[in-house]
């Protein structure tokens, strides 16, 4: 059992090893989005449960710095008496380094938790950067939980659309183009989408915790956990070398010398450029060029998609039409519908469908003031009342066996005021301004956010997140390398690529709005894309100013409402039926 303090124990490590701080990231080393209960060192130390973030302790301060979608979440989640809460990108550490930092200042870090990109950032301050040899938490997390050693199965040809074989031949290709020798690969879904394979180290992560090398020959040095691989096909491990997991590092050294490694800056741990050029190796920086193909979804890919969009609007519709009756029955009989029985009734609805695995990611179930934190989740302690007199947000998705789906729905059950009737109408001109959009094929998406924004900024509001990424294929749910925001992002948008549309609004400590569909983008005019939509789920539209809306944007719901009532009617409960029938009504003529 811990006898100290997180805090405590960490600044007297400091102490003992005559160091000035440490920086502590929310980080393993995959820079993995959801970490293992044993990697997540930030959790351990201050009690935010954000997936972004990191802390910097000193001996007499401690700084936690979080992006716009934890700043009013991790506020109710730390010690503000211990922590000053910092944001991650308008206040960067490396900023704060240089100007409130003594020059000289011994700050330690973990090099396998550091990505080149930051490592060289943070170079360029005044402090004397100390790569520890060994991980304090070891020490200090007395109570610290076991790595997992999650089971690893293989993807079906069928489901994959390309075999191994076939992926490391392209990507070998790739390294003989770029004049590398060697590709260390980092990301665990870079080699699970390589191998054909998926892992259970994480929930509702199905990638394998490892390390791999492809050389340029095509061949693969996998570096795994050996419990994982029992359950592996003689033929997919007599087709590759399999060596511990623990031995990466050191073999990146060893094979080093006169060798040109790629590694990708922003997601290879530091220490591999340490090991590569301390044996006289070179270090190719370049993006791991898996990240960008396995963006480009071949036909197979694809039809997973909509199959499993087509099996997740079924248990939508379902859910969404006994919350119908639920929601207003339950609170005139004095026990009112609370978010976490409502995420666990959505579950069950999708545990009933073919080919449902688990859940993508942790369900954002929302009532009230709670859906103001964009990726808040209910607890016990947080439980609320789902009630007529304002919003619930449901951000949900669930992994299949041929595809990944995500997609976020606000709802009301009662006529609500003008004020959130405007902004509730604002955010859906923003989603279908961008949804509807025809772009230039290779457009970036920072070119398209403002699209999805525009209604907001028209009123003099926005929202501090992203307008959307993209979804793997039975893999990752925020999947690099795409990602429609602010700020700049180099990718060009390609059909065959999978990505959200999500803009949304937020108001702290009132109420939070976001609309929510997956899509495609597909081949338009010549030189052009549009986006189709996956996501087959009504769209509310009890609460929108149907008068604010153009007849471009209302065609545009009633065709996709017509699209989802035909495609789904077949699928859904009969008592179900009904309610969708009603939701998915043409709204032109409500509009009049």
């Amino acid at each position: 059992m811990q006898t100290t303090s997180p805090l405590s124990a960490l600044r007297l490590f400091l102490q003992q090893q005559g160091l000035d701080g440490m920086i502590v990231p929310r980080a393993d080393a995959h820079q993995s989005e959801d970490c293992a209960a044993s990697d997540n060192k930030l959790h351990w130390l201050t009690g935010f449960t954000g997936s972004a973030g990191l802390a910097l302790v000193l001996h007499d301060r401690a700084l936690l710095f979080v992006d716009g979608r934890y700043q009013v979440q991790v506020r109710a989640e730390v010690d503000l008496q211990a922590w000053e809460i910092h944001h991650l990108h308008n206040e960067p550490l490396a900023d704060w380094l240089k100007t409130d930092v003594s020059a000289g200042s011994r700050i330690a870090f973990e090099p396998m938790l550091m990505v080149n990109s930051q490592y060289q950032a943070l170079r360029a301050t005044s402090c004397d950067l100390v790569a520890l040899q060994s991980d304090p938490f070891d020490v200090i997390w007395q109570d610290r939980p076991a790595a997992p050693r999650g089971v690893i199965g293989e993807m079906p040809l069928d489901i994959a659309g390309e075999s191994s074989h076939d992926k490391r031949a392209r990507i070998a290709a790739v390294l003989a183009e770029k004049g590398a020798d060697y590709l260390a690969i980092t990301l665990p879904d870079n080699i699970a989408w390589l191998l054909n394979v998926r892992g259970s180290d994480v929930t509702m992560n199905p990638v394998p915790h490892s390390f791999a090398l492809l050389s340029r020959e095509g061949d693969v040095e996998w570096f795994v956990t050996e419990e994982k691989i029992r359950k592996l096909s003689p033929a997919l491990l007599e087709s590759l070398k399999v060596s511990p997991q623990q031995e990466f590092v050191a073999r990146c050294q060893q094979i080093a010398s006169g060798k040109t490694i790629l590694l990708d800056a922003d997601y290879a741990p530091v220490a591999l450029r340490f090991a590569i050029e301390q044996n006289g190796g070179t270090v190719l920086w370049q993006p791991d060029p898996i990240t960008f193909i396995k963006a480009g979804k071949n036909a197979v890919e694809l039809e997973g998609y909509r199959q499993s969009h087509r099996t997740d609007g079924a248990a939508w519709v379902n859910f969404l039409a006994w919350l119908a009756h639920e929601v207003p029955a339950r609170e005139a009989a004095g026990s009112p519908l609370t978010e976490m029985e409502a995420q666990a009734r959505q579950l069950a609805f999708r545990q009933q469908q073919d080919g449902f695995i688990e859940q993508s990611f942790s369900t954002i179930s929302a009532s009230g003031s709670n859906a103001a934190m964009c990726h808040y989740h209910s607890s016990e302690k947080t439980d609320t009342a789902i009630t007529r007199d304002g919003f619930y947000l449901n951000d949900s998705g669930g992994q299949y066996v041929n595809g990944t789906t995500d997609a976020t729905r606000t709802l009301s059950f009662a006529p609500l005021d003008a004020q959130r009737r405007l902004h509730y109408t604002a955010v859906l001109k923003g989603f279908l301004s961008l949804i509807a959009l025809q772009f230039p094929s290779g457009s970036q998406g920072h070119q398209l956010d403002a699209f999805a924004r525009r209604a907001l900024w028209e009123l003099g509001l926005d929202f501090d997140h992203g307008t959307g990424h993209g979804v793997g294929h039975q893999l990752l749910i925020h999947e690099a390398p795409h990602r429609i925001a602010k700020k700049v992002n180099p990718w060009p948008l390609e059909a065959g690529n999978i990505i959200t549309i999500e803009p949304g609004y937020y108001l702290a400590d009132q109420y939070g709005i976001r609309i929510e569909n997956q899509v495609e983008v597909v081949a338009s005019i010549p030189g052009f894309c549009r986006f189709s939509t996956l996501t087959l789920i009504p769209i509310d539209v009890s609460q929108v100013e149907l008068h604010l809306l153009s007849d471009q944007e209302l065609q545009w719901l009633d065709e996709y409402h017509h699209q989802v009532r035909e495609t789904l009617s077949p699928l859904v409960d009969s008592e179900a039926r009904p309610w969708l029938f009603a939701a998915t009504a043409p709204v032109r003529v409500q509009a009049g």
